[in-house]
């Protein structure tokens, strides 16, 4: 059964990658707002995969 999880991270990603592609005010060090609110739901994700993943390995 795939990682709901690892997808949603990994979706979050490409819509972030794919609205900085095309938006002319985002850039590595600055977002607009739509920029900031998928750079914030991608770091949330990652966070949250990265969490468990290292959960799993200290048990």
């Amino acid at each position: 059964m795939p990682d709901d999880l690892y997808q949603r991270y990994q979706a979050a990603a490409r819509a972030h990658q794919a609205h900085t592609t095309s938006c002319p005010h985002c850039t590595d060090t600055a977002r607009c707002p739509e920029g900031t609110r998928l750079w914030s739901a991608f770091e949330r994700l990652q966070d949250a995969y990265l969490d468990r993943q290292r959960t799993k390995h200290t048990r």
